[in-house]
């Protein structure tokens, strides 16, 4: 399983909260590797085969290092640079013109092995400007690569992959969801069922609520343990109309030219983009 971002979605809280389970999910087979282990090994390797194809023996080679020995059903590797640094990130119009590519490499190199692929969108109205400030280029405009912001769509992104790789199943959800969906997200990553608990599964919350509002929470989940999922996720909205903590969900958009009407159009572009991406054929999009 490949957590490929993307940029400027989850700061590796992806990882951290992999991490966090590590000896559990290692009871199920599944093994989550530091990332020492395997982010510039696997980097390197995808770069090498740009122009080659993968050694007979360079699956083995790579799982003996990333491994140490540990066994495995199921590996999860998380690298919000998978596809590619943040400065290339866009080009002619287009989300990751080399994700496609990349998933190639990754199929052939671990040849035998189900690649999974699991990825964050986020608003353009906030993705651009998050990814600008992040990305050493001097401008705006170097950054774009030739791309207009409006041309830029997930959905385009999306079918691109499946289209190329229809055996790779594909999990997508949107960052600003993240806080209500964080348990199922990791949960589908480590292969556990719906009904497994996990630890940090209110950590996103916990980010944008106040204490005494998460305090309030647990205790209401106390005294409700036998509430569905969805039913939780209800009262995380209930809760959050109440007690989100407005310095972390408002963002600052300083950009040149970045206007209220250019965010409102992105934004309102965004939302057609999702309900497009959630009826890909294929494509586990997980919603609140």
């Amino acid at each position: 399983m490949f957590h490929a971002g993307v940029h400027c979605t989850d700061d590796d809280r992806v990882l951290k909260c992999l991490l966090r389970n590590r000896s559990e999910f290692a009871e199920i087979g599944s093994v989550v590797p530091p990332p020492g282990r395997y982010r510039k090994l696997i980097h390197q390797t995808l770069v090498a085969l740009t122009n080659a194809e993968p050694a007979p023996d360079a699956r083995e080679v790579l799982l003996e290092n990333i491994l140490e020995g540990d066994h495995a059903d199921r590996l999860l590797l998380s690298n919000e640079n998978l596809f590619c640094i943040p400065k290339l990130a866009l080009s002619n119009g287009v989300f990751y013109p080399n994700a496609g590519m990349r998933i190639g490499q990754l199929k052939s190199l671990f040849n035998g092995d189900q690649i999974e692929v699991f990825l964050a969108i986020r608003n353009p109205a906030t993705f651009l400007p998050a990814l600008f400030n992040t990305a050493p280029v001097e401008d705006f405009e170097e950054l774009l690569r030739g791309s207009q912001p409006h041309e830029l769509l997930w959905a385009e992104l999306i079918w691109r992959i499946r289209n190329e790789h229809p055996d790779v199943p594909l999990t997508v959800w949107c960052n600003e969801d993240s806080p209500l969906i964080w348990a199922q997200i990791i949960r589908e990553m480590a292969g556990l069922s719906p009904g497994n608990t996990i630890k940090g599964g209110f950590d996103l919350l916990s980010e944008i609520m106040t204490r005494d509002g998460m305090k309030r929470f647990r205790a209401y989940l106390a005294e409700h343990p036998t509430m569905t999922e969805v039913q939780k996720r209800r009262v995380m909205v209930a809760f959050l109309d109440k007690f989100a903590r407005e310095d972390m969900i408002e963002e600052e958009l300083d950009l040149p030219g970045w206007t209220i009407e250019l965010v409102d159009a992105l934004t309102e572009a965004y939302d057609e983009d999702v309900y497009e991406i959630a009826r890909i054929p294929g494509v586990n999009f997980i919603a609140p």
